[in-house]
């Protein structure tokens, strides 16, 4: 499968990269500093700018899927998306955010009170992110949404999947990176979130 990641050196954009590589899909590595891209095999490094459509659309034209691993922050939603319809590739698959998943019945994460002053903006964005998704009539859709604590660690394959619902155990709720990058693999190799959010933990 041709796969173009936008946001190839972040955290998780590296990691996804990574178990695609191992997987044996052919990948475009889109970042600002593509010389920090990871040397994989079937990996090629390009630069794009996210915030330039005309560039983007171009990056992102002949590939299968689309995957979005760049900060909500820096970056503009409309523009992501009208570039993944303008290129016309066929699934467009987001990185998201922990902040907009329900902790109780018409409670998300980021309205409580703990929540991170530091996360808020990047949270809200995102959660507006999956609105303008969730409003889309034409494209076809995944947001996979991590745990609350989204970190390096190891790859395990030992995770649990979800809806709407932030997932957590008797130690918290995360996951790691190397393990998010599996789950969102497993849903480009076998689609079962169409026009969906979900989200992993442990």
């Amino acid at each position: 499968m041709k796969i173009a990641l936008i946001g190839a050196t972040g955290r998780a954009g590296s990691q996804i990269v990574a178990e695609l590589s191992r997987r044996g899909h052919t990948v475009t590595a889109i970042a600002r500093n593509p010389e920090k891209a990871p040397v994989l095999a079937g990996v090629t490094p390009l630069k794009a700018d996210a915030n330039d459509a005309a560039g983007l659309t171009a990056a992102l034209k002949g590939h299968d899927v689309a995957v979005s691993a760049i900060h909500f922050l820096v970056s503009d939603p409309h523009k992501l998306i009208a570039a993944v319809k303008a290129a016309g590739v066929p699934r467009y698959l987001v990185v998201g955010g922990a902040g907009s998943l329900e902790v109780a019945p018409g409670l998300k994460l980021i309205e409580t009170p703990g929540f991170p002053a530091e996360y808020r903006a990047e949270a809200a964005v995102g959660g507006l992110f999956l609105d303008i998704l969730r409003h889309d009539k034409e494209l076809n859709w995944t947001f996979l949404s991590p745990s609350a604590l989204f970190i390096p660690g190891e790859r395990t394959g030992t995770f649990r999947l979800g809806s709407d619902q932030l997932l957590a155990n008797d130690k918290g709720s995360s996951i790691s990176f190397e393990d998010y990058a599996i789950a969102m693999a497993d849903e480009i190799e076998t689609p079962a979130h169409a026009r969906k959010r979900f989200t992993v933990g442990y």
